[in-house]
């Protein structure tokens, strides 16, 4: 029964991955070869590559509601039928408007899709294995991001943009079988001794739910805000000149690059031992307070004067912290939702998410912009140590 567990976790997380190629992909190509895409500005490719969290906002209820009513068959092959569409659009449609339209599809997609491999989880996972199985979902997506990342580059490089989409968009297609045959055909029921608008009303109810919400904010808006969007910036700031390794000049973007992809190789096999500490011997709350703290730490020592490769050894380890920080967060979630309701508290986080993650980047650079890039990474330190001391509060007083 454990094996069948896994195997459906490993089936929506190999989907996810395979369906976002493309947008990693995109992420790596569309800021060096943005005129082939038949953009005019370089504005046009930071709305292009931001729109479709923001889109995500005010359709991730939507898709709650879907999966309340649908079954989860259905929303994972809606999700692989509009990934398709949006990576084929990458090499074989030009002009910002089209793409803006694309890049909102593919942001519907990828709610299907993520809120789909929360209920998979939550559905096969118990107390003792929910935080492995969400690590072990998480990172095996991540493989889709680290392929797209790396090989969507050399491909465009080597090709042109048109073969790298059709390989993609054909990689996303394919799980379409994949889906039919092992997605089952079941929505999301609550328990039947509470009705659904009773636990929905009782979770807004619920301090540990709040707690859970705002921590998936502030983890979203570090990580995957002010961190992604100020890290070439950060590593610009400390490098006075270009890096040499091995008789090789690296450069900025090069090096943010290969971090980026240290994080996505190794969140396949990391993930989950962090999960299953938080399951086995931590439990979520220690693992949190190490986390937030251990992250807030080394941010603050970011912007130093330190020897560069001390900067890259402490962004090495905000990443790690990073990947702690959203297996557990995301397995906390889980836990609480089990406990008032599944869809209803699951889709209320990945707003949170999606929201931290959108406005981290425009907070991080206003700050930078009328201030600078120490203050901001100053700031961002203390914030985290913050969470870390509330959720120790919060732990002591859960242990009397």
């Amino acid at each position: 029964m454990e094996r069948n567990h896994e195997f459906k976790v490993t089936v929506i997380a190999l989907i996810t991955a395979a369906c976002i190629l493309g947008d990693a992909m995109l992420f790596i190509v569309m800021p060096i070869y943005w005129q082939e895409f038949g953009l005019t500005a370089l504005w046009q490719v930071g709305v292009l590559l931001s729109v479709n969290r923001l889109i995500r906002l005010p359709v991730n209820p939507l898709v709650g509601w879907f999966y309340k009513h649908i079954d989860k068959r259905t929303g994972v092959v809606l999700a692989i039928i509009l990934a398709t569409l949006s990576t084929l659009s990458y090499g074989w449609l030009q002009g910002f408007v089209m793409l803006l339209v694309m890049r909102c599809i593919w942001g519907i997609a990828w709610s299907f899709l993520r809120l789909g491999g929360f209920l998979t989880v939550m559905e096969v996972a118990d107390d003792q294995s929910r935080g492995r199985l969400m690590g072990k979902y998480n990172g095996l997506w991540g493989l889709g991001g680290l392929t797209g990342m790396l090989a969507g580059g050399l491909l465009a490089d080597v090709t042109n943009l048109k073969v790298v989409a059709t390989l993609f968009g054909l990689l996303s297609i394919l799980s379409l079988p994949i889906a039919f045959k092992y997605i089952p055909k079941t929505k999301e029921m609550e328990t039947p001794s509470t009705s659904p608008h009773t636990k929905e009303s009782n979770m807004w109810k619920n301090c540990q739910a709040w707690s859970v919400l705002s921590t998936g904010f502030i983890m979203a808006m570090v990580i995957f805000g002010i961190f992604l969007s100020t890290l070439s910036r950060l590593i610009d700031f400390q490098l006075d000149q270009e890096w040499t390794f091995l008789g090789f000049a690296i450069g900025v973007g090069t090096i943010a690059g290969l971090i980026q992809a240290v994080k996505w190789a190794w969140d396949p096999f990391l993930a989950p031992i962090a999960g299953r500490l938080s399951d086995e011997q931590f439990g979520r709350v220690k693992m949190l307070v190490f986390a937030f703290v251990g992250s807030g730490m080394a941010f603050y020592f970011l912007t130093k004067d330190l020897y560069f490769i001390w900067i890259i050894g402490l962004i090495l380890v905000f990443q790690l912290m990073s990947t702690i920080l959203v297996t557990v967060t995301d397995s906390l979630a889980s836990d609480v939702a089990t406990t008032t309701s599944k869809v209803g508290l699951m889709t209320a986080y990945t707003v949170a998410v999606d929201l931290g993650a959108a406005v981290g980047p425009l907070i991080g650079y206003v700050v930078l912009d009328l201030i600078s890039l120490e203050v901001l990474y100053q700031l961002t330190s203390v914030i985290l140590i913050l969470i870390g001391f509330y959720w120790m509060v919060k732990g002591r007083k859960a242990s009397r």
